[in-house]
């Protein structure tokens, strides 16, 4: 089986005019030429293309891939291992590079002013920006958004830190509320669900009654925070819901 310099080229990926330059030089000159005098590569030149690309891919220059394929005490499978070797120590330092810009670009959108060590102390695995980009979609021209990134902005790892632990707090004893079978129409439940409001209110952004059932619809409807919430306690989000409900209602009637 052979192939012509057109067919190698959609294999590999590369032009024509590379496989002519590869050639020219002496790098993959083709197993046999047709009636015609046109070029032919066979299964061991495909080979050959492959380390060739495989060692450009590492940035190898040329007379060096060269060099490296026609040592005659070189077993073709020591290649393979070289390149494996070389392409995982690359994997590796390009993971950590793309960490590095992934962390910079969640600091830049939320304006957290904290040190990637900071805010894993602060958070662990709960990324506060793991939404931030659904965020901004959904508000980016509010005015609640715009307050929440200039106050997230000040914030310093003790600010996140006692936020959280108020989050915490309240989660537990919220827990303990629909632990006594406390209804979320009741005035215990409303209260805990004021707290929630000014919570919002303290630390984001001003956050009136018809916004905070709009929010309680959302913590029942979008899975993700339905499941933060029954962490706290299974049904949490369906409970708080109702109770925003009640708490707005009872704020706001003439």
């Amino acid at each position: 089986m052979s192939y012509s310099v057109g067919q190698v080229a959609g294999f590999a990926g590369v032009t024509v005019r590379t496989l002519h330059h590869y050639d020219d030089i002496g790098l993959l000159a083709p197993s046999g030429r047709s009636h015609a005098g046109h070029r032919r590569y066979s299964d061991a030149d495909l080979d050959r293309l492959q380390q060739i690309l495989f060692y450009r891919e590492l940035g190898f220059p040329l007379d060096e891939v060269a060099a490296l394929l026609d040592d005659t005490a070189t077993d073709p499978r020591a290649h393979l291992r070289r390149q494996y070797e070389l392409l995982t120590a690359r994997i590796e330092r390009l993971q950590k590079m793309a960490a590095a810009v992934e962390h910079a670009m969640e600091a830049r959108t939320m304006g957290i002013n904290l040190t990637p060590e900071e805010r894993f102390e602060v958070f662990g695995d709960k990324d506060p920006e793991q939404y931030a980009e659904e965020a901004e979609q959904r508000w980016g021209g509010t005015e609640a958004y715009a307050e929440s990134q200039r106050r997230a902005a000040r914030y310093t790892k003790d600010d996140w830190k006692r936020m959280k632990a108020e989050v915490a707090d309240w989660g537990e004893r919220y827990g303990a509320l629909m632990a006594a079978e406390e209804p979320p129409t009741g005035e215990r439940a409303m209260d805990m669900a004021e707290e929630h409001r000014q919570h919002i209110c303290g630390w984001f952004y001003e956050c009136p009654y018809d916004m905070h059932r709009g929010l309680g619809e959302m913590y029942v409807a979008d899975e993700r925070f339905k499941a933060f919430y029954d962490s706290l306690r299974p049904g949490l989000a369906e409970h708080l819901k109702e109770a925003i409900d009640a708490n707005a209602a009872r704020h706001t009637r003439a």
